[in-house]
C-alpha cells in the first residue's frame, strides 16, 4: 500500500492527494503532526533522499530556529528536529514501498505512476 506522509492542512499535500485520488490511485494517508514521525520510516528516507533533501529551509520552523543550530546541523541533528518538529520534513514524503519522493509535482508523479494510471 501507498503511504503519503505529511500534514493534513499543508496545501502541497492537499495538492498531492488531490492528484493520488484524481488519478484513482489508493494510499493511506499517515498525519506525522498528530501521530509523530516514525523513526525507522524517517532513517530510511534519509538513507535513500539524504537528510539534506528531507529537512526543510524554507519553512517558519526552520526560521525560528537559533543561528546556532542552524549552523551546526549534521545528520544526527537533523534527524532529531525532524522528530521534534516534523513539520520541519518536506511534504510530502511518499512511500512506494521500494522508493521514496519527497515534494510534490503534477509532472513528478505523472512520471512515477505512469504505468498506474
Amino acid at each position: 500500500m501507498i503511504k503519503l506522509y505529511g500534514i493534513p492542512n499543508c496545501d502541497t499535500i492537499k495538492k498531492a492527494r488531490k492528484w493520488l485520488t484524481d488519478n484513482n490511485i489508493k494510499y493511506e494517508f499517515y498525519d506525522y503532526k498528530k501521530q509523530g514521525v516514525p523513526e525507522k520510516a524517517l532513517k530510511k528516507w534519509i538513507k535513500q533522499l539524504g537528510w539534506e533533501i528531507l529537512l526543510n529551509k524554507r519553512g517558519t520552523t526552520w526560521r525560528k530556529l537559533d543561528d546556532t543550530t542552524k549552523n551546526s546541523i549534521d545528520q544526527t541533528s537533523a534527524i532529531q528536529l525532524m522528530l521534534d518538529y516534523p513539520s520541519i520534513i518536506k511534504r510530502p514524503v511518499l512511500d512506494l514501498g521500494n522508493k521514496y519522493e519527497a515534494g510534490f509535482t503534477a509532472e513528478k508523479y505523472q512520471q512515477l505512476f505512469e504505468n498506474k494510471t
